[in-house]
């Protein structure tokens, strides 16, 4: 019979997160019970998965994109995700493989959701990705990229674009490929971190 609906895990689901990400079913089956005890009905609300991103980021302020990494992933839009999406999230943001991964930075990207990215909201996400920086790690930062609107700027000028104009997907994903400074300036990549906290919540 199997205790498939509250501690355990559907295979269905299993499967289908070791296909799509890089966990092991242990990983998985741990951090379901961790889920579970944390969010009883199954799901994480915003306001939850904004309190994980804080425990990540003590020293700094990762509100903002918690609230963008959150919208970018609660697919139909009810204010919580599940099981599955979450780990998705968090395997995405974290590694994931690149076409897709730049999928979801596009979506990330384009606050409004209408399909193409504006230097208004390169400027939004920029902004909450500083916001996580602690501030002695900002003084570090070059001089043409020390501020959110340097930064914007920079994006902005290697697509080869007028302030007013917009991004689309396709031209997204393809000027990222192609330039890794590009990348290097759209993500906030401290998956070795957010890998840590979760291996120390295991034990």
């Amino acid at each position: 019979m199997g205790n498939t609906k509250s501690g355990a895990l559907s295979k269905e689901i299993l499967d289908d997160l070791k296909m799509n990400t890089k966990y092991s079913e242990e990983e998985l089956c741990t951090w379901y019970a961790s889920f579970l005890k944390e969010c009883p009905t199954g799901r994480i609300t915003k306001e939850q998965f904004e309190g994980i991103y804080a425990s990540f980021f003590p020293d700094a302020d990762p509100t903002a994109y918690a609230r963008h990494v959150f919208r970018s992933f609660d697919t139909n839009a009810d204010g919580t995700l599940d099981f599955k999406e979450y780990i998705v999230a968090l395997h995405l943001t974290s590694s994931g493989k690149t076409t897709r991964k730049l999928e979801w930075a596009f979506a990330l990207y384009d606050v409004d959701g209408n399909g193409t990215i504006s230097k208004n909201e390169v400027q939004e996400i920029v902004r909450s990705i500083f916001n996580m920086i602690p501030e002695e790690d900002q003084k570090n930062l070059p001089e043409d990229e020390d501020t959110p609107e340097k930064r914007a700027d920079k994006i902005w000028t290697f697509f080869g674009k007028k302030d007013e104009d917009k991004i689309e997907e396709g031209e997204f994903i393809q000027g990222v490929m192609e330039n890794k400074d590009i990348l290097r300036l759209i993500q906030f990549d401290e998956p070795k971190k957010i890998q840590d906290k979760l291996k120390e919540k295991k034990h």
